[in-house]
């Protein structure tokens, strides 16, 4: 291109818009939103403008209705699908946002947008201009020449004149008597039947043009040259329509050409679309690069405290306050081991306040002794009132508990109003919420402390840098209360759940982590042992097996002695097209031979060496003994709650080696342990959902719902029912509760598919209401994109309308037990906070040490257990109102697996 030319860039808008959307088919928002094609359409031209910098560009789409071609030739794309719903639903945000990233955006009725782009080029030929069309469209290939190239979005290839024809075998200039030849089954353009692209370019070679072709017809030999001569009346209208038009009717206005430079990007439009349609990166990019300050947002007045006149006055401030934001800042994320830098605290939106009283790095500034603030502040801490409204307040607690403070009053905590709003909507940190719901980018722990190995404790942090840290935290805190309080009262199911299940959970959870539990180092050390010896022997038996040694930990080594010296069957393979060696591969691999089957076994007992028996003694803290894990309301989006450091919810129980390691959790001298366990919950809650008179009978009488399963489902059978039968019946019981299909069923019990499928067709004969029950759940959960528990709590599901089957039936499947994974959780809270109450007002020897799954674990005064068994079940037992009982076993035991 000579240096003075300037350049035109013409966007095929179609053409990216279908490539985008096959490229992300199924991204979507939290709200089920399609937002795939939109995504990866911004990403193209972003990445266009960034190599190509233009200063004159158009994206152009097809208008709506019909074209000329249509006229020509009613068949003209009838053999094309009608567009996706899920793309149509991002027409109109993708134009907003080509449009908000600077572009002109052109549609012209009645021409197809390779005709805008053909007189496009042509005029800006005829102006002195180069152009560069970018498109997936082999069609656009006519329109190159000296001073028009084309780069194709399939592969990024830029052709010009002898790139097209290195490409398709002729030059631009016949490329239209190429495609009138060889047809295009895409836009239902007849070409001539046998011809394909070597013939095509032979004959232009031999002939030089169609016309020429037609001419000489009669010379061609053999069934090519019949077919050619049988489609000589169509071959004009063929060429008609894969002719691009480059004189359509195009009004740019007094500008010209110049209408099409390129304009700044709207960035608060951007914003405001990239938030809709939740493209975080690319929404903090922008706040990155500006005044990231709501036009509505107050102005921020971040105060530093540093003498105690200031500090009063503060305090006034709190205590005639009806609600304040409260945040402290700590050297350490373990609430067992950090000690207080300083607290935040913010009254009314942009005005907070930062008390730092423990940076201790050389040359920080005198600041108030941490007594003296501690106390100060103890009366508003300590007090119902003023309420308290926190990011993870839980955290806050125990910390402050282990300095001797009481946090009371905790109203509102804004990780808990999200995740109870909408546990599938974002990330429930501070800073996703603050982008999400105020569009600002806050002041990040690394900005301040840095990263990697060199990162600074917040003490060691420069109390000018912490200070507008600390005091965003709370102002933003505030500002997302009153931005999500609104939302969830919108909801009054959701507010409840929160004010009377999460909230009050907060203090619940605080409490039986700062518990902890004792464990017996010396314990897990012997079995660490034992487990490192029996890895040695499942290594030995498995490299006598394979015929020789062999690394059990690398992948590659596994494929090359399973599929290469073994020859077993590859049934599915890597992403990089390897043969897969994953757990599900491995399982249907060991029922024909031995040497998969050794392998599981050496990855389990190695997970359960390094994850428990020798993790859990590095995790006892040193002060009290005892491992304290970390509860979390706000992960799970069923409601569960998980945990970490350690994750005490994935030890195994069905196994001997896991159940020795809960042998090493054990009672404190003079104490039990008590584990009181929900007894078959989700099939309970199954029951009172669907209303089955089946189930229900069956749970009210007291019945084993596996055996009575296994009466009703194989009671053709002639026998008895015996253990295989219910351990047959109790695989479909669970199975379907999780949505399992009768391929998954068989593949669990070992049978053909066939026999699963009659199973689970008679399961449901037995129990119809089970079968409404799910059928109805589907169907709602589609209308409405959510699902509820028996206490409110949604679970948004929003891929269920999903155009990719696999997402859609995940969906199906997570819908269907949803209801009764979150109604457990629900419940099993509600059983944690009336055990809290009772255990605080009776001053019962009980501590509850641990949640885990539909069990709860406490340490009971041994002299006691036999009179605190009773009370645990019964408050456990009455935590809902269903219609049918809810049954808990309850043992004691000097260790978890005594009591279990």
């Amino acid at each position: 291109m000579s240096a003075t030319r300037r350049r035109l860039v013409l966007v095929d808008g179609s053409s990216y818009l279908y490539r985008a959307f096959h490229a992300m088919p199924s991204l979507t928002n939290s709200k089920g939103r399609p937002t795939g094609a939109a995504y990866g359409m911004t990403n193209m031209l972003k990445r266009l403008e960034a190599e190509v910098a233009p200063e004159l560009a158009a994206v152009i789409f097809d208008a709506k209705g019909k074209t000329f071609r249509d006229d020509l030739y009613p068949q003209y794309k009838a053999n094309r699908p009608p567009m996706p719903e899920d793309l149509r639903a991002q027409i109109e945000p993708i134009h907003a946002i080509v449009r908000a990233l600077g572009f002109p955006v052109l549609e012209v009725g009645g021409v197809e947008a390779d005709d805008v782009i053909g007189t496009l080029a042509e005029r800006a030929k005829a102006a002195g201009l180069e152009v560069l069309v970018s498109t997936g469209d082999k069609d656009m290939a006519q329109l190159v020449d000296d001073h028009v190239t084309m780069v194709n979005t399939m592969d990024g290839a830029v052709l010009d004149a002898a790139g097209v024809e290195a490409k398709f075998g002729v030059p631009p200039g016949s490329i239209v008597d190429y495609l009138t030849l060889v047809g295009d089954t895409v836009d239902n353009v007849p070409g001539v039947p046998k011809v394909g692209p070597k013939t095509a370019v032979k004959w232009l070679a031999q002939y030089g043009t169609v016309e020429g072709i037609v001419a000489h017809a009669h010379e061609i030999r053999g069934k090519v040259g019949e077919s050619l001569r049988a489609s000589l009346a169509q071959i004009p209208l063929s060429k008609e329509l894969v002719t691009i038009r480059r004189n359509v009717d195009l009004d740019l206005g007094p500008l010209g050409l110049d209408a099409l430079e390129l304009v700044e990007p709207d960035t608060q439009a951007l914003k405001a679309l990239y938030g809709e349609l939740e493209f975080r990166t690319w929404l903090g990019e922008l706040l990155d690069a500006g005044d990231d300050t709501p036009p509505d947002a107050p102005a921020a007045v971040h105060e530093t405290v540093l003498d105690e006149a200031a500090l009063d006055a503060w305090i006034e401030r709190l205590g005639a306050a009806d609600a304040i934001a409260f945040d402290t800042e700590t050297t350490s994320l373990d609430y067992m081991r950090a000690d207080l830098v300083g607290v935040s605290f913010a009254v009314e939106p942009g005005h907070a306040a930062y008390v730092p009283f423990g940076h201790d790095y050389p040359g920080a500034p005198v600041q108030l002794p941490r007594e003296t603030v501690l106390e100060k502040l103890r009366p508003v801490i300590e007090s119902e009132r003023p309420a308290k409204i926190g990011q993870n307040l839980k955290y806050d607690m125990s910390v402050l508990a282990r300095a001797g403070i009481a946090l009371a009053g905790i109203a509102f905590d804004t990780m808990l109003e999200s995740y109870v709003l909408d546990a599938t909507a974002t990330r429930h940190d501070m800073d996703s919420l603050a982008l999400k719901y105020l569009g600002h980018r806050t002041i990040h722990f690394e900005d301040i402390a840095g990263k990697g190995a060199k990162q600074l404790t917040f003490n060691q942090v420069p109390v000018e840098d912490a200070g507008p840290y600390a005091a965003e935290d709370a102002d933003v805190t505030l500002r997302l209360h009153r931005v999500l309080r609104p939302r969830l009262e919108a909801h009054p199911a959701l507010a409840a759940l929160c004010d009377t299940v999460e909230i009050p959970l907060v203090s619940v959870l605080s409490r039986v982590e700062r518990n902890g539990v004792r464990i017996d180092v010396r314990r897990l050390n012997q079995q660490s042992a034992e487990l490192a010896e029996r890895m040695r022997e499942l290594e030995a038996a498995a490299h006598e097996s394979a015929g020789g040694p062999f690394n059990l930990g690398s992948a590659k080594q596994i494929q090359t002695i399973l599929f290469d010296r073994l020859g077993l069957p590859v049934l599915a393979k890597t992403p990089k097209g390897q043969p897969s060696t994953a757990e599900s591969v491995l399982q249907e691999l060991a029922f024909d031979h031995a040497l998969p089957k050794l392998i599981l076994e050496h990855r389990a007992v190695a997970k359960l060496k390094s994850t428990y028996t020798d993790a859990l003694p590095a995790c006892v803290n040193p002060v009290t003994g005892r491992v304290h894990t970390s509860y979390h309301q706000a992960v799970a989006s069923t409601g569960r709650l998980s945990s970490s450091d350690p994750n005490l919810q994935n030890i195994p129980v069905r196994t001997h080696e896991g159940r020795r390691i809960r042998q090493a959790f054990v009672a404190d001298d003079g104490f039990r342990l008590v584990a009181a366990d929900y007894s078959q919950i989700e099939l309970r809650i199954m029951a009172h959902l669907s209303g089955d008179q089946g189930l229900l009978d069956a749970f009210v009488s007291g019945a084993d719902i596996h055996r009575a399963t296994a009466a009703e489902v194989f009671a053709g059978e002639g026998e008895e029912v015996g253990s295989e039968q219910r351990r047959r019946a109790k695989a479909i019981n669970f199975g379907l509760i999780y949505g399992m299909s009768a391929f998954g069923l068989a593949r669990q019990l070992g049978i053909d598919r066939g026999e699963a499928q009659r199973y689970v067709d008679l399961y449901f004969s037995r129990y119809p209401g089970v079968k409404a029950f799910m059928d109805a759940t589907r169907e709602g959960a589609r209308d409405r994109g959510y699902v509820e528990t028996v206490f409110g709590r949604r679970l948004y599901v929003p891929e269920i309308r999903s155009s990719n089957a696999h997402r859609r039936q995940y969906a199906e499947r997570t819908a269907i037990n949803a209801p009764m994974q979150g109604t457990a959780a629900d419940i099993i809270k509600r059983a944690m906070l009336s055990l809290d109450e009772w255990i605080a007002e009776s001053g019962a020897p009980v501590r509850m040490v641990m949640q885990v799954h539909d069990e709860l674990v406490f340490e009971v005064a041994r002299d006691a257990v036999e009179e605190m068994t009773p009370l645990i079940r019964e408050r456990m037992s009455a935590a809902a109102n269903l219609t049918v009982p809810l049954v808990v076993d309850v043992g004691a035991g000097d260790n978890w697996d005594e009591a279990h």
